[in-house]
């Protein structure tokens, strides 16, 4: 059963960018931004992670950290940061374990666009899982959500 707001976010440890490994838990205390996205170097995942990082400073202004995660692995991952200059990490889920862990893995295994916010205290206190992923959330809805998990 899929997680929803309200409940405690499963924890994970997945490999990253740049050669490390990210686990959930170890952001207890700050908010966090729980990114899932369908595919590196696709499009509307580009324009996602570039609005996100081109606004980081307004995640950084309410104290969140911004994690990515999609099923590809961590050298498309490092490719993909690199090009574009990410400041948050993105982790490799590539078993789709974390993400059937959130809901979000959609008809015939193919990952859907969803964005979860986690409070200090590692509560979700938002969930949007995209039906068709043609468009993403942006970064004001992000904040605000933030703001009020306090």
């Amino acid at each position: 059963m899929a997680v929803s707001v309200g409940d405690l976010a499963p924890d994970f440890t997945l490999p990253a960018t740049g050669g490390t490994s990210v686990s959930l838990s170890s952001f207890r205390g700050q908010p966090v931004v729980l990114v899932f996205y369908p595919g590196d170097d696709t499009p509307v995942c580009t324009k996602q992670l570039n609005s996100y990082n081109n606004e980081l400073s307004a995640f950084e202004g309410v104290g969140a950290q911004v994690l990515a995660v999609s099923a590809q692995g961590v050298a498309s991952h490092d490719q993909f940061s690199s090009k574009h200059g990410f400041g948050f990490p993105l982790l490799a889920d590539t078993d789709k374990a974390v993400a059937s862990l959130y809901g979000t893995v959609g008809p015939l295994g193919f990952p859907r666009r969803s964005v979860f916010v986690i409070s200090a205290s590692g509560v979700i206190t938002y969930a949007h899982r995209a039906i068709a992923g043609i468009t993403y959330r942006p970064v004001d809805e992000l904040v605000a959500a933030v703001e009020a998990s306090r």
